[in-house]
């Protein structure tokens, strides 16, 4: 091995070392999706890295989304995907198709990849233990025509209501690192497809995590000239959304990263889940990758 390659490796565990010390012991909530999560080869260095987080003393806690499977599952099956605004909505059939695909094929995936990087993932739905309460997500949307606010109706699409982290604390305690389907109940038993951006916000407040890491497919929130903005307070983000730059599928993920540090999250941090290896570099070196959210 070259000298000078060596003397990389060396100054990287280095840098390392503070972070992991710093870590140890603590939560972190990590929501995977977008191409980290169909690449092979990102799938693999996602793995890697949660089960290294772990053997170093850390506690990651992997929330995932699944709308690709769902749409292409969908599609097999001869079910058109209706969106409104983004969002799916979700009949009955589809909500069967989402919970098949979410808590089925999607979370037991991750769970063997994770596994045969000899991680010891444990795959569980929002249902299991009573782990997410939801309730149906009801949105008003102004109708300038009409000159009233209209209901839409998104079909089986929740919002979460609270969470009861007992299974996942348990899990953690027990060495286990817990994979969770974005899927709650309600009182009746009626089944919901909540946001999993959503979901890894919540539960990352409910856990005091010290981390709540969103993957995405961009660098993190960029400028009007697509230039990366590496932290963002509040007081930036109601200017940028203001003014537009802020926008589209970005905006309820920075809305969620706002909200988590609010509710006591020590950071958050919106990154490229295309990098190889982001999660180990955002938690383990100086300069991190992504855009970091602050409540101040």
């Amino acid at each position: 091995m070259p000298a000078n390659h060596s003397t990389i490796v060396a100054n990287t565990l280095t840098e390392a070392l503070p972070y992991i010390q710093r870590y140890r012991g603590k939560t972190l909530v990590v929501k995977y999706g977008g191409n980290a999560m169909t690449d092979d080869k990102l799938k693999l260095s996602f793995a890697r890295d949660v089960v290294l987080l772990k053997a170093v003393g850390i506690n990651p806690v992997v929330v995932h989304g699944g709308g690709p499977q769902i749409s292409k599952l969908l599609e097999r099956i001869g079910k058109e995907s209706t969106f409104i605004d983004g969002m799916r909505v979700t009949d009955s059939d589809t909500m069967d198709v989402v919970e098949m695909v979410l808590g089925g094929l999607v979370n037991k995936d991750i769970v063997n990849m994770i596994n045969l990087q000899g991680g010891q993932a444990v795959g569980l739905s929002g249902k299991d233990g009573g782990l997410i309460k939801a309730s149906k997500l009801t949105v008003k949307k102004n109708d300038p025509v009409l000159q009233r606010n209209e209901i839409i109706d998104y079909g089986h699409v929740g919002a979460v209501e609270s969470i009861d982290p007992s299974i996942v604390q348990l899990l953690e305690a027990k060495s286990f690192i817990p994979v969770i389907a974005p899927v709650g109940v309600d009182e009746a038993g009626q089944t919901y497809n909540i946001n999993a951006d959503i979901v890894a916000g919540e539960l990352a407040v409910t856990l005091q995590a010290e981390k709540l890491l969103l993957l995405t497919n961009t660098p993190g929130v960029n400028d009007k000239d697509g230039v990366l903005l590496p932290e963002l307070d509040a007081k930036a983000i109601a200017k940028l959304i203001k003014n537009g730059t802020i926008e589209g599928g970005m905006l309820p993920k920075v809305e969620c990263a706002l909200s988590a540090v609010n509710g006591g999250v020590n950071s958050a941090i919106i990154l490229d889940g295309r990098v190889d290896h982001c999660l180990l570099l955002e938690t383990f070196t100086d300069s991190g990758i992504g855009t970091q959210i602050s409540a101040a």
